[in-house]
């Protein structure tokens, strides 16, 4: 069992030395109060939960080599992980070195780095190491401020040696190996007592808390430093000395490192109405086959439909064409070209319907259709009928040059006349004189339209990767995607000019291409047509544009009358004074129920920086009128399908958790009424939405708490009482628990919250963990609290992650009896 400090806020906080010291000694509930004391903290105890990073000898939580055998994953049908344990196990998990990717080092990595190091003076023969190296040796080289701190305290001595030999480095090596508690606080007491005269002040507390702060690459004023220190002293000397013993020294840590930290936070549930809805201890877990037909039906069906039809239209029009005149000369050249050209009819005019973003969003509304078509697959369905006419135009293309052409030019004159020379005007012509035609001369420019936009719409170029070469990534990025897109309205066009003068026939009703992409092409042209005129209409005043580190801009945007969306819903914005043109798409984080619109746009590209200079500007030029911006939208994402869970966990990597801001505010908004429509019937409820979310957020500064902390303040508030988000944020530049350099963080972290209901790093009520995730016990713990219940699972961030978490939400499917539903946001 672990120990939890649990307090409101703005209460007051007790904590005597003598009541630390027993109640870490005890995984039992106890309460401590001293009378001479401000403070009043209780110590109860909780399960042991797998939010934390991984302990010692564990690999990192992103290898995705990382196995894990079926009995850590499974017994009795619920998951039950290895990388708990005791509190003692956590007491001695004070580290001093880092943890390596295959576990914790060793004497001989440590001995191995000192022989490179190491040097032999003419005084003597023992080799020796500058006390500068001493990081390297011990695996802290990107830390080595702390690093020498470590090496003061293990000396022990005012006599400062510029060298350290073998010997003295394996003495300090089995001290900071030495696996009892007592030894280890030691060194620690010793690295913030900085005269050395076995006592510490809160002057050499700040001092630590400073250092600590920099090797984290913590933001931290000596100011705050001061107010910390002061609180570690009012809690630690009870006495008024001025100054603390190893003895309070050692029972603050016992505590902190007895529960690894802060698990229940004021958005943490305990005891919730909803906690067990629908759990089925009783059901099976389901088998992987049925797990991914499961969670791919949807998405088979359709390609499988799609293919089928394409297949179907190719060997429709190879049979026919296997019967013409024309295959006397051609041969099956003519079949495949003319298959070929079918299929790209049919997907020249599919390829738009994914992209008719007004129509997508108005089918989602619509639950019988949402549930079969899987309208969060667009953008990948039309890369992959992209993909479908690049090899039908190598198809059709290829055949006719490099086949059918030479074999009309060098065909016997005989056997054109009596074939296809009608089509040609009785004359045979040469292989020059067919290209100059207008069917030749149309697909050819085609063909280069085609290379051009596909090419550029690639990842590499469309994201400006460094691998490109520096002239290349000049000419590329998102607006040369945008633009050369719009070369298809050339493409279309000369599509219809192509299919008008075909050779081998002059019947028009074997000229279908108009057939194929008339209705496509209106409906796409009405929507782009219709989003002009409202986005003309939509014309927003901006109520609020914040400015926040990372270069990050928050609009908050007046409402236009009669704006209706649904959380996890995008809006597409236009700047006219950077160009009338370009529309790119934003999260809302704003509520359904909010008077406003907002949104976060980080600097990502050639426009976000362009929009993010003119405001701050603006700002910085005082009363200066901000910037026109346009809107247009709403439109449907993948994360509005949250409302179809009871139980939804929110995973976003920096800036993308935008789209779930929006998601918990609804939820937190909707705390208030009844979860439930009664019409008078137990059986005829309604349920309006997710009973519980969870939200993990995962930045790399601690800046970027800024971006939300409002946000996550105004949800708190309403979430108080029934507590049914949890908030999880990750800061993956401090070093994980455990760890000594990040020791005094997690003290300060648990005190402050106990007093003030407030994480001190994020500056929200939710609590901030170290270092990555370890997603293994996280999906532990999520299946082990809700089993037999179905769990969404919505992510945005980069593909890498995702590949892992869907891995993570099959296995976990698969093994357990909780079903987890991976939806990734793609725009």
């Amino acid at each position: 069992m672990e120990t939890h400090v649990k307090s409101q806020p703005n209460q007051e906080l007790s904590i005597s030395a003598r009541s630390l010291s027993s109640s870490s000694s005890s995984s039992s509930s106890s309460s401590s109060t001293s009378s001479s004391s401000c403070y009043n903290v209780t110590i109860v105890p909780l399960s042991f939960s797998p939010v934390q990073t991984k302990p010692q000898g564990t690999r990192p939580p992103y290898d995705h080599g990382t196995n894990h055998d079926d009995d850590q994953l499974l017994e009795n049908g619920v998951v039950y992980s290895k990388a708990g344990g005791s509190a003692i196990d956590n007491i001695e998990g004070l580290r001093f070195i880092d943890i390596m990717g295959n576990g914790g080092m060793e004497w001989k990595n440590v001995e191995e780095r000192f022989n490179q190091l190491a040097f032999t003076q003419n005084s003597g023969p023992e080799p020796l190491m500058k006390w500068s190296d001493f990081g390297i040796c011990i695996g802290m080289q990107q830390s080595p401020e702390f690093a020498n701190e470590i090496l003061r305290a293990l000396r022990g001595t005012r006599d400062w040696k510029f060298y350290i030999t073998k010997c003295e480095l394996h003495c300090f090596w089995c001290r900071m190996m030495d696996p009892f508690f007592d030894s280890r606080i030691r060194i620690f007491f010793d690295l913030c007592d900085r005269d050395m005269d076995g006592r510490i002040t809160q002057m050499e507390i700040k001092q630590t808390i400073l250092l600590s702060a920099s090797t984290n690459k913590l933001s931290l004023t000596h100011e705050e430093a001061e107010r910390y220190a002061t609180l570690i002293m009012e809690v630690l000397d009870t006495e008024n000395l001025g100054y603390i013993e190893l003895s309070q020294f050692k029972t603050l840590f016992k505590v902190y490192l007895s529960r690894g930290s802060i698990q229940s936070n004021q958005l943490s549930i305990t005891h919730s109405p909803y906690h067990n809805y629908h759990n089925d201890p009783f059901q099976e877990p389901l088998s992987k086959a049925e797990v991914l037909f499961r969670s791919y039906w949807r998405r088979a069906w359709i390609v499988l439909l799609w293919l089928t039809v394409c297949f179907a239209l190719f060997a429709w029009k190879f049979i026919q064409y296997r019967h013409r005149t024309a295959f006397e000369i051609m041969g099956y050249c003519l079949s495949t070209a003319k298959g070929a050209a079918e299929t790209l009819k049919f997907n020249m005019a599919l390829i738009l319907l994914p992209v008719c973003r007004i129509t997508i969003t108005w089918l989602r509304k619509h639950w019988w259709i949402n549930s079969i078509v899987p309208f969060n697959d667009n953008i990948n369905f039309h890369k992959m009928i992209a993909g479908a006419i690049v090899i039908g135009v190598i198809l059709h293309g290829g055949t006719h040059l490099a086949c059918d052409f030479p074999r009309i030019s060098e065909s016997d004159h005989t056997l054109f006349r009596q074939t296809i020379a009608a089509g040609f005007g009785y004359h045979q012509p040469s292989y020059i004189e067919i290209l100059c035609t207008t069917e030749v001369a149309t697909g050819i420019a085609m063909v280069i339209l085609m290379t051009i936009a596909f090419s550029l719409a690639t990842k590499w170029p469309r994201r400006q990767s460094p691998s490109l070469p520096r002239s290349v990534r000049r000419v590329t990025g998102y607006n040369t995607f945008w633009y050369s897109h719009h070369l298809f309205i050339l493409v279309y066009a000369l599509l219809i000019i192509h299919s008008l003068f075909l050779f081998l026939t002059d019947k028009l009703n074997e000229k279908t291409t108009w057939m194929y992409i008339a209705i496509p092409v209106l409906l796409y042209v009405g929507e782009r047509i219709f989003r002009a005129i409202r986005s003309g209409l939509y014309e927003v005043e901006i109520l609020k544009a914040s400015i926040y580190p990372g270069k990050v801009l928050s609009l908050k945007l007046q409402k236009p009358e009669g704006f209706k969306y649904h959380s996890g819903m995008y809006i597409f914005i236009q700047c006219p004074h950077i160009s009338p043109f370009e529309w790119h798409p934003f999260s809302l984080t704003s509520g359904p129920e909010d008077e406003y619109l907002s949104v976060h746009i980080r600097t990502l590209g050639d426009w976000s920086y362009q929009i993010y200079n003119l405001f701050q500007e603006a700002k910085l030029s005082g009363p200066k009128e901000c910037p026109r911006i346009h809107i247009d939208g709403p439109y449907g994402a993948a994360s509005q399908d949250h409302i179809k869970y009871d139980i939804v966990v929110l995973i976003g990597l920096g800036i993308g958790a935008t789209p779930f801001m929006s998601i918990l505010k609804d939820v937190a908004n909707s705390i208030p009424k009844s979860r439930f429509d009664h019409t008078g019937c137990g059986d005829c409820s309604i349920k309006k939405g997710p009973l519980k979310a969870y939200l993990y957020w995962i930045t790399r500064e601690q800046s970027s708490f800024d971006w939300f902390r409002d946000v996550m303040k105004e949800i708190s508030k309403s979430n108080q009482q029934q507590s049914v988000i949890e908030m999880h944020n990750f800061l993956t530049n401090v070093h994980q628990e455990g760890d000594v350099r990040s020791a005094l963080i997690s003290a300060i972290q648990a005190l402050y919250h106990a007093k003030n209901g407030i994480d001190f790093l994020s500056g929200t009520p939710g609590h901030t963990h170290f270092a990555r995730p370890n997603w293994f016990n996280i999906f532990s713990k999520l299946a082990r609290q809700h089993r037999g219940t179905k769990i969404g699972v919505f992510y945005c961030g980069p593909s890498a992650l995702a590949r892992e978490l869907e891995r993570l939400c099959i296995k976990f499917s698969t093994k357990t009896s909780t079903r987890f539903v991976f939806h990734k946001e793609n725009y």
